[in-house]
């Protein structure tokens, strides 16, 4: 272990001493990490909405008693957020009678009111004598229902969860697409850099399994539409994958200068070494071709750690099981890591648990802590028929041990958002 309290650029070293999750495997660390390494999956058939004439009829929905029944993908984000929250501050024990020392950074999903709401304010006096949607406009601006109207606001989310755990000064929230998760541990990272804080609470939540999101992303062609067998249809860096499978959960981090945390006795989990960002403009959904956006952010976040890239033990893919997004994955490692990715393990905790959209870059760092602190490297399940284009050591259907010192988690984005993160032992 070191006990260097700055990097070799003389900036703070970046603790983490608290850890929280929520996924379709459960709520909490056990839970999920006792699935997680079984290669169990947490996708089932969506019992919350019909899906009659749908193309996609799976998730892996959050459906822990603890959260009651499903009302809205705003009010199940916000309390996976505070479960997960809760758990990492649980383990860090820095709340000073409650109160955080430092600002939240909140990856959420864009908030909107779904279609149930939006039924019932149409049928709500509108007063407008208009019809179809310039009435459904009308009706919203007119109707009294505060609570709906807080819920679907974007910040509101931050708010709840800052009042909650009595963060420092104003919340923030983000939504860089599928990297939003990682997005808000770098900005965690760069405030205790700057001086900023000694201390950050980074939460990435998601509850957007809802049926307009779900047509949405079948629309695009991007969703896998193997409903017969739900625990199959997540298939990263396989030949036969057919698109992600949508799903929901959050994760949570509290990140400490390591000074600080050393000062007052925590536990050091494991440190962020270095985060890498590069965005594109090409198109709206898809990579640039050539992968510049994504390998910059890899080689980026390498560089930030200070480290070679044969210096990546295990490499955590952002592998959501679309056919474009894991060949440009494999593009982008082959070009940072060389030779070196050949005898680098890689897989993905979405063959599992499913893309968590907002929430994955954090949940992803969370199980990557976890896989160095316990040596044990998660699997990547389904994985029975390799795509030839894609020549990486996958943790294939069983989990393998290993001795994992440093950690490359990739989270990419539609947009053209990427982040890298790299992660190590303390």
């Amino acid at each position: 272990m070191s006990t260097a309290t700055h990097d070799s650029k003389g900036r703070p070293r970046i603790a983490v001493t608290g850890l929280g999750v929520v996924t379709s495997l459960g709520c909490g660390k056990a839970d999920n990490w006792t699935a997680l390494t079984a290669g169990r999956s947490g996708i089932k058939s969506i019992a919350r909405f019909p899906t009659d004439d749908l193309r996609t009829a799976i998730a892996g929905t959050v459906d822990d008693p603890k959260f009651g029944a499903f009302s809205s993908a705003a009010a199940l984000t916000a309390a996976m957020a505070i479960a997960a929250g809760a758990e990492a501050l649980a383990q860090a024990g820095v709340s000073n009678s409650g109160t955080f020392p430092g600002p939240l950074y909140l990856a959420t999903p864009p908030a909107e009111i779904e279609w149930p709401d939006r039924r019932a304010i149409y049928d709500a006096p509108a007063g407008s004598g208009e019809s179809g949607y310039r009435r459904l406009l009308a009706a919203a601006r007119g109707a009294d229902w505060p609570e709906l109207h807080a819920l679907c606001q974007f910040a509101s989310v931050a708010e709840r969860l800052a009042v909650t755990f009595r963060t420092r000064g104003l919340p923030v929230s983000v939504s860089t697409a599928c990297a939003s998760g990682a997005t808000a541990i770098q900005l965690g990272v760069e405030a205790i850099r700057r001086g900023d804080t000694d201390a950050a609470l980074c939460i990435g939540t998601d509850s957007s399994v809802q049926i307009e999101a779900l047509i949405r992303f079948s629309l695009l062609s991007a969703l896998s539409t193997r409903n017969d067998v739900p625990a199959a249809a997540s298939r990263p860096f396989s030949k036969d994958r057919d698109g992600f499978v949508m799903a929901e959960g959050a994760g949570a981090l509290v990140l400490e200068s390591y000074e600080a945390a050393r000062a007052r006795g925590a536990e050091i989990l494991g440190v962020v070494l270095g985060c890498g960002e590069k965005a594109d403009d090409y198109h709206r959904t898809r990579s640039k071709p050539d992968g510049t956006a994504i390998i910059g952010a890899i080689r980026g976040a390498v560089e930030d750690a200070g480290i070679a890239p044969e210096s990546i033990d295990y490499v955590n893919a952002h592998g959501t099981s679309t056919p474009e997004n894991d060949k440009m994955e494999y593009l982008a490692l082959s070009t940072v890591l060389g030779k070196h990715l050949e005898a680098t393990p890689v897989s993905s905790n979405k063959s599992m648990i499913g893309h968590t959209l907002s929430a994955s870059g954090a949940i992803e760092a969370v199980f990557s802590l976890l896989t160095i602190r316990n040596g044990l490297l998660p699997p990547t399940i389904n994985y029975a028929n390799p795509d030839p284009e894609i020549p990486l050591d996958v943790v294939a259907n069983v989990a393998r041990p290993a001795n994992v010192r440093t950690v490359l988690s990739n989270s990419f984005g539609f947009g053209g958002q990427n982040v890298s993160l790299v992660l190590a032992a303390p």
